[in-house]
């Protein structure tokens, strides 16, 4: 039985987090079959570490293990890249290339970013999948390999799917088996210790004292989010290594280096977010949130307005706080000449007729989302950056929101 601790090791991997602790179980019963893997998580997490394990300990291990990264592959070129092609095939095609399923025969590639794959080529991986066969660029001869085939992905294949650009069945059949790696911020215990060594793999190679954190810096280090996970981490520590000639690292130094964030446990910036509030079901929930905040103002307003008839009947003429029903208010009622009074109440009309406006029939979620977007393009006068900021999103989100909206500016 290999001990975890001992791959661990072997891969320069640290902590004991119960979801790693998981994945690399995963990992390793899964190296002795040829089933497909797909490893799941964020940006920086260190999926491709996962391939190679798998690699090492499967019966493949003295063959190739090549990694590709789909998504840094111009689409006019992946077909070939994949699966080589043939002299003449295209006009720089001068010789014949072998792609990486033929490298990689009898070995493992490694797919990273494979929902970056365009919809021709996920067919053609698809009939790998299944029968191990392929047709390289300009030929008609068919190549067959034995590869097996570990995928992975930083975003939601089940959405792409929904959305038509992630074929089903080529997710099941990549997704045999399936390995979740957690995010940095979900494996507190191990920041410090991933720091501490990046700290000191720096020291060892420039022969330069190592750097060290005061207890507030470690603090922000531990609670800061790391939206670039593992990469993110050592990034910043390399560049304080080189950078900073004074090695007790403080907090006011370690800030030139990581973005001011809160200092609660879990530390949220919107702006981390922009890319996750793309998916529909936030920017849903960001449209019921105004309509429930209009529907409170005209509570608030027949509120105000009763209590302004009620003084008016009862003769009251001494100013008086307005109660307010969810948070205290500094509005302050003065009766002043009959000619004030009129024009309050005609502006309370104008208010009222307002928001009366706001359509209460039920509608469809998608309905309501693309409501809210026209409503935020027409109040900004055409301006999507302007459109954007309202509704908290980014404009490539926003751009991509109006195509499949069909909405017409």
């Amino acid at each position: 039985m290999i001990d975890i601790q001992s791959i661990k090791t072997r891969f320069g991997i640290l902590g004991n987090n119960p979801e790693l602790n998981r994945a690399l179980e995963i990992s390793l019963q899964v190296a002795q079959t040829n089933m497909s893997v797909l490893v799941t998580g964020e940006s920086g997490v260190g999926k491709e570490v996962f391939s190679k394990i798998i690699h090492q300990y499967s019966p493949r291990k003295h063959n190739k293990h090549i990694a590709v990264n789909c998504g840094a592959i111009p689409e006019g070129t992946i077909e070939s890249e994949l699966f080589g092609h043939v002299k003449g095939s295209f006009t720089s095609a001068d010789r014949d290339r072998k792609g990486y399923f033929t490298e990689a025969d009898k070995g493992t590639i490694f797919l990273d970013e494979v929902g970056e794959l365009p919809m021709s080529m996920q067919a053609k991986l698809l009939r790998v999948l299944e029968n191990g066969e392929f047709i390289p660029v300009g030929s008609s001869k068919t190549i067959r390999v034995d590869v097996r085939i570990v995928a992975a992905t930083n975003v939601n294949l089940l959405d792409a799917i929904n959305k038509g650009k992630f074929r089903e069945d080529l997710y099941y059949r990549l997704c045999q088996v399936s390995i979740f790696v957690p995010p940095l911020r979900e494996r507190k215990d191990d920041i410090y210790l991933l720091f501490r060594r990046f700290a000191v793999e720096q020291a060892e190679r420039y022969k330069m004292p190592m750097i060290s954190l005061t207890n507030e810096a470690r603090t922000y280090l531990l609670n800061y989010r790391w939206k670039g996970n593992i990469r993110q981490l050592k990034n910043v520590t390399e560049q304080i290594s080189i950078i900073e000639k004074e090695k007790l690292i403080t907090l006011d130094t370690l800030k030139k280096y990581i973005p001011v964030v809160s200092t609660l446990p879990m530390v949220v910036d919107n702006s981390l977010f922009e890319e996750n509030f793309s998916s529909q079901k936030e920017i849903i929930f960001t449209i019921i949130n105004n309509k429930q905040q209009i529907q409170l103002l005209k509570k608030e307003i027949e509120d105000l307005k009763d209590f302004v008839k009620q003084m008016l009947s009862d003769g009251t003429h001494e100013p008086r706080l307005i109660p307010s029903i969810n948070q205290p208010s500094s509005l302050i009622y003065t009766p002043q000449a009959n000619q004030e009074q009129e024009e309050e109440e005609e502006d309370d009309e104008i208010i009222d007729n307002e928001y009366s406006e706001v359509d209460d029939t039920p509608m469809s979620l998608v309905d309501m989302e693309k409501k809210m977007i026209i409503s935020a393009l027409q109040r900004a006068k055409g301006k999507r950056s302007t459109a954007a900021k309202e509704l908290g999103i980014s404009e490539r989100t926003l751009y991509r929101k109006i195509n499949d909206f069909d909405i017409e500016l």
